[in-house]
C-alpha cells in the first residue's frame, strides 16, 4: 500500500509521523517513507510493507494531510504505475528534466579516448543546440584484452571540455562503488562543470551490490540498461533494487537483446518495449540504437539502419537516444564500426527531431477521437 501525501507535506512532518503510527497498529506491518524529487514539486509517499492486505483504506483517506492511497496490485512496488495511480513526476540533473513527457538526445562517446577527440565531439554538439551526451570513461568488456577505458585519469580532461562547451549532462558507465566516488571527487574539483547521470551496463544489469549502491546515493541518477539476456520482468525487478534502497531518479535504456533471432544486427531490437515500460513504471524510457544495430547499413532509401531503429522507438514514445557518434571512427577505441560521424550527426538530429514531432502528433491526434 502506499498513500501519496499532499505537496506541501515534507517526510518530517508531524502529518506523516501521524500517518505511520496508525499504519503500525496494525499487526506485521512497517512503515518506509520516500522522497520523490520531481521538477516542479516533490512527493512524500509512506509504503505499508507487510501484511497490507486486509488494511483498509479508508482510515488513511481521512486524513487532510493525504492525497491518495494506492492499493498495490503490480509487483514494481517502488517504480510502478499501480494502474495509473501513482503519477510519474520526473527528475531535474543540473537544469535538465527528466520524465515521461520530455525528449533528449545523447550523442557522443562510447568511450573517452583522446583530449582531441573529445573537444571536437563537444564542439559539434555545441553548434547544433544539443547539452546531452554520452562519454564512457569505464568501459567492461567481453574480453580482458580489449580496451577498459581510461578510467579516471581521463575525468578531468573530460568534465572541464564539458564545462567549455556547454555540457549539461554526461551519461557514463560504472561497474564499481569506486568509480562513483572518482566521478564525484574529479566533478567537485571541476567546480561541478557539469552534471553526471550514472549507467549501469547490460552486464551489470543484476549485480544488485551494485543496484544498492547507485541507489543509496542521492547526488547522481541512474541510466539502467536492460539485462541482453534477461526478461523484461527481471530488469525492471533490478530497477526495484534501485528504488528501494533510495534513488528513484531512474531512467530505464532498452538496448537490444542477446540472441541470434536479430542477426545480421548485433542484437534483436526491443523498441517495441517503450510503451510497455511507460505503462507499467513512472521511469522515462531511453533507447540504445546503436548497440541495437551494432553496425553501419543503409536501407535500399539510402536512411541508415540506426536511423530507422531510432525512429522505431521515438515513434513509440522514447524519451531519451543513446547514440554512439567519433570524430575519427578509425581511431576509436570501442565500438569505432558502428559509430556515426561527424558530419551525419546533424542528419540524425534533425531525422530524431521530425519522429518526434510526428509522435506528438499522433498524440494530438488521439486526443481528439471521438468518445
Amino acid at each position: 500500500m502506499i498513500i501519496v501525501m499532499k505537496d506541501d507535506i515534507l517526510p518530517e512532518s508531524p502529518e506523516v509521523q501521524r500517518v505511520i503510527q496508525l499504519a503500525e497498529r496494525y499487526p506485521n506491518v512497517h512503515a518506509e517513507v520516500r522522497k520523490i524529487q520531481g521538477v516542479l514539486r516533490a512527493v512524500t509517499e509512506i509504503y505499508l510493507l507487510g501484511e497490507t492486505s486486509t488494511v483498509p483504506l479508508e482510515p488513511f483517506e481521512e486524513f487532510s494531510a493525504v492525497e491518495k492511497v494506492i492499493r498495490i496490485r503490480e509487483r514494481y512496488r517502488s517504480i510502478g504505475r499501480h494502474q495509473g495511480q501513482a503519477e510519474a513526476i520526473g527528475f531535474e540533473c543540473n537544469g535538465v528534466h527528466f520524465g515521461q513527457d520530455t525528449f533528449h538526445l545523447f550523442p557522443g562517446l562510447c568511450a573517452v579516448d583522446t583530449r582531441e577527440n573529445t573537444a571536437s565531439m563537444f564542439q559539434a554538439l555545441q553548434a547544433l543546440g544539443i547539452t546531452t551526451t554520452r562519454a564512457g570513461a569505464y568501459k567492461p568488456r567481453t574480453s580482458p584484452y580489449d580496451f577498459q577505458g581510461h578510467g579516471k585519469t581521463c575525468l578531468p580532461f573530460l568534465f572541464e571540455l564539458a564545462g567549455k562547451f556547454g555540457i549539461k549532462v554526461i551519461a557514463m558507465e560504472v561497474t564499481h562503488e569506486s568509480h562513483v566516488i572518482e566521478i564525484r571527487e574529479a566533478l567537485s574539483a571541476s567546480g561541478n562543470a557539469t552534471g553526471v547521470i550514472l549507467q549501469i551496463g547490460t552486464r551489470n544489469a543484476q549485480n544488485f551490490e551494485l543496484l544498492k549502491v547507485v541507489g543509496q546515493q542521492q547526488e547522481f541518477p541512474v541510466l539502467f540498461k536492460r539485462g541482453m539476456g534477461i526478461t523484461l520482468d527481471e530488469s525492471l525487478n533490478a530497477c526495484e533494487y534501485i528504488a528501494t534502497s533510495g534513488n528513484h531518479r531512474i531512467i530505464f535504456a532498452l538496448r537490444g537483446m542477446k540472441t541470434n533471432l536479430g542477426d545480421p544486427h548485433r542484437n534483436f531490437v526491443d523498441f517495441a518495449h517503450v510503451p510497455v515500460v511507460r505503462r507499467l513504471t513512472r521511469l522515462p524510457v531511453c533507447i540504445d540504437p546503436s548497440h541495437s544495430v551494432g553496425k553501419k547499413e543503409a536501407a535500399p532509401d539510402g536512411l541508415l539502419d540506426i536511423h530507422h531503429v531510432t525512429a522505431q522507438g521515438i515513434i513509440a514514445g522514447a524519451n531519451m537516444v543513446l547514440v554512439d557518434f567519433h570524430p575519427r571512427p578509425e581511431q576509436a577505441l570501442c565500438d569505432g564500426p558502428q559509430a556515426l560521424l561527424l558530419n551525419e550527426l546533424e542528419h540524425f538530429v534533425r531525422d530524431a527531431e521530425l519522429v518526434r514531432r510526428t509522435y506528438l502528433e499522433r498524440c494530438k491526434l488521439r486526443q481528439q477521437k471521438p468518445g
